[in-house]
């Protein structure tokens, strides 16, 4: 007798089905997030917590958010991933170029001139924070490598939330058609075109790839660097801050800036009354002035 089709065998596991996000349970993500990232998901958002956290239930075969909540708040590891996913990362290379353009003509020749005349050490030590896939502190890595070509220590330090998204950023890969948001000299000069057998892709080469440094580092957590920087880039991170983590987050950018130097910020984001120690050089750049000189 033959045996029925299936038999002997275990039915494959089905993970259960995933119950909708409450008001009370999309509160407790609301303010968890908030402690422990800054960023304010306003209700609007409920869509996106769904749409970024419904995927890990399932894994887990959790049934429910509260039970997923009941898990982040015991496992600080599954704290970070959920903190990874919750992460907006959107960029690309030379993003808003007007930045690149007044890097290249005011800031770097400033910077040449002083230098020159002894009034400051030939060292520029650049912060992205929010770095997201890498393409940010890169592009800024071959701008520095292109105005200050030798005799300059240079060094991007690169931080962003997310652990998932460093690691790309340190693989430092990406689709080759992101070759076209690169000048094409830098792109001939500092990007590896096939990376091994696999064609398609693109990868920073070596002498930008020794500027950059990546650390994971969360703007509304303490462990913030210890050094100054030249020019700090933190753009498109302020608008998902609300008023009073804004406000501690542009001190402590203020505070890691040399005097004279640039905090870089997003085109929609300002620091109109979130501080009075730097003053805006153009749209969203703004610059702590340098102490008078003695006559």
């Amino acid at each position: 007798m033959r045996p029925a089709a299936g038999a002997g065998t275990l039915p494959a596991a089905v993970a259960p089905a995933v119950t909708a996000v409450s008001d009370g349970e999309f509160e407790l993500f609301q303010r968890l997030i908030h402690a422990e990232a800054g960023i304010w998901l306003a209700p609007v958002k409920k869509a996106l917590l769904v749409g970024r956290l419904a995927r890990r239930l399932r894994e887990l075969g959790l049934a429910s958010y509260r039970a997923y909540y009941e898990r982040v708040r015991e496992d600080p590891a599954e704290k970070v991933r959920m903190l990874d996913a919750i992460c907006t990362n959107e960029t690309h290379f030379f993003r808003e170029p007007r930045h690149f353009e007044f890097l290249q003509g005011r800031v770097f020749p400033a910077l040449r001139e002083e230098a020159e005349a002894g009034r400051r050490p030939r060292r520029i030590r650049v912060w992205s924070a929010a770095c997201s896939s890498g393409e940010e502190p890169y592009s800024l890595a071959m701008a520095l490598l292109d105005a200050f070509p030798s005799g300059w220590e240079l060094e991007v330090l690169a931080t962003d939330l997310s652990t998932k998204i460093l690691e790309r950023a340190r693989a430092a890969v990406w689709p080759i058609d992101k070759a076209s948001e690169i000048p094409e000299a830098y792109l001939k000069a500092f990007m590896l075109r096939g990376v091994g057998s696999q064609e398609g892709l693109m990868k920073a080469g070596p002498e930008i790839r020794r500027l950059v440094r990546f650390d994971r580092l969360n703007l509304n957590g303490d462990a913030w660097p210890d050094a100054r920087f030249e020019l700090v880039f933190c753009r498109n991170v302020l608008i998902y801050f609300e008023r009073k983590a804004k406000e501690r987050v542009v001190e402590r950018l203020v505070d890691r800036l040399e005097p004279g130097g640039h905090l870089f910020l997003g085109h929609a984001e300002s620091l109109g009354g979130l501080t009075t120690r730097a003053r805006a050089a153009m749209p969203t750049v703004y610059t702590v002035p340098p102490p008078a000189r003695s006559a």
